[in-house]
């Protein structure tokens, strides 16, 4: 039986890549980044890359597991710092600046504002998360992450959430991960027949930080 929902969304998919064109490659990909900064060396964290399948957009939302892993750090940090003096620094306390408008420049209108500089207090407790963040880096921290998947209907595409243990440095590494995604959705292939045994841990991590 099919689904109302998701017959609905399947038409506002094909409807909206129909009335908004998307930039394509020569490769037929839709890429938003460049890679002027990749080296061939680089260890690369995430990125994204558009195809078309059956009419339809599919948006790869794709993460290196050394991501995962460095992100799980930066929460440990912030938790093991604990709460901080709740300083809004950014937005309370700034400089407005205005500027002189109109055809006599009699009238003023708020043109920028400079924050101001963070409290001591809150200064200590960054210094501090930094210190936290500086050590769990260098020590790793106890956790494993594999390659996963999945996917999700929204209004103008198909996304794909993607965690696996690729390099991504130019546009041809990039194809090969809107490759991985359209043969998994087509189950054509799994994480499991691609990355047999694979896990990203703390010896990983330590090996790629010397």
């Amino acid at each position: 039986m099919k689904n109302p929902h998701y017959e609905y969304l399947g038409r506002r998919m094909r409807d909206y890549h129909r009335t908004h064109q998307w930039g394509m490659s020569e490769g037929g990909l839709f890429i938003p980044h460049a890679y002027w900064n990749m080296g061939p060396d680089s260890l690369s964290t995430w990125d994204d890359v558009g195809f078309i399948l059956n009419g339809r957009r599919v948006i790869v939302w794709w993460q290196h597991p050394r991501r995962i892993y460095g992100q799980a750090i930066s929460n440990m940090a912030w938790e093991e710092a604990g709460d901080g003096p709740r300083d809004d620094w950014l937005f309370e306390g700034g400089t407005k600046n205005y500027k002189m408008v109109g055809k006599s420049k009699r009238r003023k209108k708020l043109f920028t504002t400079t924050s101001r500089a963070p409290s001591e207090a809150q200064t200590q407790h960054y210094a501090k998360l930094q210190q936290i963040e500086e050590r769990l880096t260098g020590d790793g921290i106890d956790l494993e992450i594999r390659p996963s998947w999945k996917w999700e209907r929204l209004t103008w595409a198909m996304g794909v959430s993607l965690v696996a243990p690729l390099e991504v440095r130019n546009e041809k590494e990039l194809a090969q991960v809107a490759h991985l995604a359209r043969a998994l959705i087509l189950q054509k292939t799994s994480l499991t027949d691609e990355f047999p045994g694979f896990v990203y841990d703390k010896a990983s991590w330590l090996r790629e930080q010397a």
